[in-house]
């Protein structure tokens, strides 16, 4: 069993959504209770930690930008030191002459909290770049925090530095003390995985036999047979996951172009067997993107702990202090959003400063991302306030395809998708990367927010999703349905389009449904949505109002079409729901027809139709009374669909309750043609004779006519 077979990403959301989870339902230490004050460790005692701790670092062999000193790249402007991002950009690759990493440097900062024995290390390490699938960016800094007490000398926490602080780190609580810490250090975005146990160069999310997991991140307790799947960033590439890197651009251009670079060529950037132009530029996801090997190793000076690549010198981070920002012209990171008629494109940034400009340099447990481990050093430490709560949206993704139990083009099924994408909330610049297929958004306002999913190859997903001011007893905002979120591959997408504007009634909710996958989009709906589908699909689409009544209407994609439907009138109440059953019976109606060998005979269309299909005829007379019996379906929910139209309520229930009744004849009708029909089709009869009682037994209920 590979990790990614071992790491269900279904059994993570399950993870995230059960009460016994801690690290994403429960409570926070971004805002937690009031630590107290610490106080910068100088000379020799903070040098002696730094020493003793100085973690060994393993890159990937396609890394271009170890962690070095910024210093030669200063500059004065407006009278304060600043590092321009070309000229370090630049003056990097111009050093990097003989393929030698030039510099290479951790910078230290030791505090300790006052009245306590917690003191934390951080190690920070600089890059001169950034370049990811989520975003790129000048100037990069890491972090690692080792909080350590110092009346016993043993390490209590390591805190290894993710992409933000929206996105989990990667954590291990109580540490074996004779342990060097390692950090796994992932391509382009130097995200810090950790790696503590015998397996140095790789990430572990699992206990595997003896060998225990990098992180210790929290997971379900309550959840019966579930595996305890800790969540946290970790390392995709490195658990099978594909991950394709973007060029950077700037004003239009590839960066590697710009005049200023004149030592950075394309060859300086991230290998073109893991880059794409655009995410839009792939027509499915991508298959052949390699995953992660390592490469160069760094340990400090003297260290003896591994036989490194590379020797790092171990710097107070102190000595930077002086520089004012890390500078340079912003770059962005366009997401598509679908929306009504035409997609949007919105930009997005990241920005980056200096390390001792931010709340953690002071108080390094503002860093603490999982909420267990801060509670854990809470009841060690008076220093340390216990973790209050936090909002999270999570959301699983997959891959809608196409289903071969169903008919051509007419019904799906999901499966696992093997890259990672990009989730973003419109109220938030900061896009975050999925793991294990897994988005997680940590800290999120309370209201209502558009989540947006990109991914190469796939069609754009966004939708609405309403975040309470507190975590529920479920646990964290689901996006999608239930959390499960299905992407579609652009090659097949087409878009569904849904105007509430022309609505009957004040539209609360829009939800799609495949025959064969059932419920694929479940999102509030205010406004003009659009919705990509896969194309080779068969839906219902719902929407329902502010009192609650439901409306449905079929789509059936056309493969050559861009747009599968434009619902410009989405109306609720009865008259929607037995428009609906026409659609559906006579659908269904049509394809029996297709496969009878002489084309098909209408026949009649009232309730003396032939009860007796396998008197005479065999198959053939088996397979015309499935087809007579839903003739009938679509007459009376034609006529319903008038009465209800017309403001007849009493007529209306009666040819409802008509339907109801030759939809049990067609369930017995099914049965008798089952050997004759395909199998495909005979699937497909049943799952559109369920949705097709789900929505009669709508109708009936309704009060709106």
């Amino acid at each position: 069993m590979t990790d990614r077979d071992a790491l269900s990403r279904r059994a993570v959301l399950q993870t995230v959504a059960g009460a016994g989870l801690a690290s994403v339902a429960g409570c926070s230490a971004f805002e937690g209770g009031s630590d107290d004050a610490a106080s910068t460790v100088e000379g020799e005692r903070a040098e002696e930690l730094a020493r003793r701790f100085a973690p060994t670092l393993y890159f990937d062999q396609a890394e271009p930008w170890f962690p070095t000193d910024p210093r030669p790249y200063t500059s004065e402007q407006d009278g304060e030191t600043v590092v321009d991002g070309f000229d370090a950009f630049d003056g990097y690759h111009e050093r990097m002459t003989e393929g030698e990493p030039p510099d290479p440097t951790a910078f230290y900062n030791v505090v300790e909290y006052e009245n306590s024995p917690l003191a934390v290390v951080q190690f920070w390490f600089y890059s001169a770049f950034d370049q990811f699938t989520t975003n790129f960016h000048w100037h990069d800094w890491e972090v690692l925090h080792v909080f350590v007490d110092t009346g016993t000398g043993d390490p209590q926490l390591y805190v290894a530095s993710s992409h933000s602080r929206k996105v989990p780190n990667n954590e291990f609580l109580d540490p074996d003390p004779e342990m060097v810490p390692r950090i796994l250090s992932e391509l382009g975005s130097h995200s810090s995985a950790l790696s503590v146990n015998d397996a140095r160069d790789r990430f572990t999310r699992l206990p595997e036999g003896d060998r225990f997991a990098d992180i210790t991140n929290s997971a379900v307790e309550t959840i019966e047979d579930l595996a305890e799947i800790p969540v946290a960033y970790g390392l995709p590439r490195d658990e099978g996951s594909r991950l394709p890197y973007l060029v950077p651009e700037y004003e239009g251009a590839p960066l590697y172009e710009h005049e200023r670079l004149p030592s950075v060529s394309r060859e300086d950037l991230i290998s073109e067997s893991l880059t794409i132009r655009s995410f839009d530029s792939l027509t499915q996801p991508p298959t052949d993107l390699p995953t992660r090997e390592t490469g160069l190793v760094f340990q400090h000076t003297n260290r003896g702990e591994a036989d490194p690549d590379i020797e790092y010198d171990l710097v107070p981070s102190s000595e930077l202090e002086h520089i004012a920002d890390f500078t340079g012209p912003q770059l962005s990171f366009e997401f598509a959003v679908p929306e009504f008629v035409e997609d949007a494109v919105s930009g997005h940034i990241t920005t980056t400063g200096a390390p001792w400009n931010q709340p953690r340099y002071e108080n390094p447990a503002a860093d603490i991302s999982e909420p267990n481990h801060r509670a854990a050093l809470a009841e060690r430490y008076d220093a340390i306030g216990a973790p209050a709560e936090i909002r999270t949206v999570v959301a699983s993704l997959s891959e809608a395809v196409s289903n071969d139990d169903a008919p051509e083009d007419d019904g799906l099924t999901t499966e696992d998708t093997s890259v990672e994408s990009v989730a973003l909330l419109e109220s938030d610049p900061e896009a975050v990367p999925t793991f294990s297929g897994l988005a997680v958004v940590q800290d999120v306002p309370a209201g209502d927010h558009r989540f947006t999913v990109n991914g190469a190859g796939v069609a754009p997903h966004s939708e609405t999703v309403s975040v309470p001011d507190a975590e529920s007893a479920d646990g964290p905002t689901r996006a999608g349905v239930d959390g499960k979120l299905p992407l579609v591959a652009r090659e097949n997408a087409t878009r569904l389009e849904v105007d509430p504007s022309g609505a009957d009634s004040d539209l609360t909710d829009l939800a799609v449904e495949d025959d064969f996958a059932g419920r694929l989009y479940d999102a509030p709906l205010s406004e003009p949505d659009a919705v990509y589908v896969h194309s080779g699909g068969a839906y219902t689409t719902e929407v329902r109002d502010r009192d609650d009544e439901i409306g449905a209407f079929r789509v059936n994609p056309d493969p050559e079409a861009e747009t599968a439907a434009t619902i410009d009138e989405p109306r609720t109440g009865k008259a929607s729901l037995a428009s609906f059953l026409v659609d559906i019976a006579e659908e269904t109606r049509q394809s029996v027809l297709d496969e009878m060998d002489d084309g098909g005979d209408d026949g009649d269309t009232d309730d003396d139709d032939d009860d007796n299909p396998g008197s005479s005829g065999g198959s053939e007379n088996a397979i015309r009374g499935l087809e007579r019996a839903l003739a009938a379906v679509v007459e009376a929910a034609r006529r319903a669909t008038e009465r209800a139209e017309a403001g007849d309520r009493g007529n209306a229930d009666k040819q409802l309750q008509a339907v109801a009744d030759r939809l049990q004849r067609v369930a017995t009708r099914i049965e008798d043609a089952s050997d004759d029909l395909s199998d495909p089709l005979s699937n497909a009869a049943r799952k559109r004779l369920d949705q097709a009682e789900r929505r009669t037994e709508q109708a009936q209920a309704a009060d709106k006519l």
